[in-house]
């Protein structure tokens, strides 16, 4: 039996995304449907000892479709494909519960979670509204921000 942790397999196995990861830019799109998420459902984390953020997309199981879209325009940041996320009932018996994808951590990434997780709330996963916001909104971030977050009633759209 191998041990694959730190063993040569796993060292080259990481090697071979350092050129990927370094080729790696934000297109506009890109940008606002991260920017458009983190408004409504999306999550970013800066692990304890980690130097990079990663981002991440979590939809109710009637959101497939949602959700495999957001994957189709973030795939250059992600390596594994949209999954089922469980949960357990408190009789212990299993449920699927939402899909779900995580991208890479990437300093593109962190750009955009310093904006939104600042001060003391930089490593407690707190999430704030940048104050210069306007910025980062155009119509796909503000599409992305209703469609996760927003309902239409009256002929109103409310977020």
């Amino acid at each position: 039996m191998v041990n694959t942790v730190g063993s040569y397999e796993n060292k080259h196995w990481h090697k071979k995304w350092i050129p990927i990861k370094q080729s790696l830019n934000l297109t506009l799109n890109q940008k606002a449907i991260i920017i458009g998420s983190l408004l409504g459902d999306g999550t970013m984390r800066l692990g304890k000892n980690a130097k990079n953020a990663n981002f991440k997309i979590e939809h109710g199981l009637a959101q497939r479709e949602y959700a495999e879209w957001k994957y189709q325009m973030l795939k250059e940041l992600v390596f594994t494909e949209p999954r089922i996320s469980y949960r357990y009932h408190e009789n212990g018996d299993k449920y699927a519960k939402s899909w779900w994808f995580r991208t890479i951590r990437h300093p593109l990434l962190t750009g955009i979670y310093k904006r939104f997780y600042v001060g003391e709330n930089y490593r407690t996963g707190k999430k704030i509204i940048p104050k210069d916001i306007k910025v980062d909104l155009n119509p796909l971030a503000i599409a992305v921000w209703i469609m996760d977050d927003g309902s239409y009633s009256r002929q109103k759209i409310d977020i």
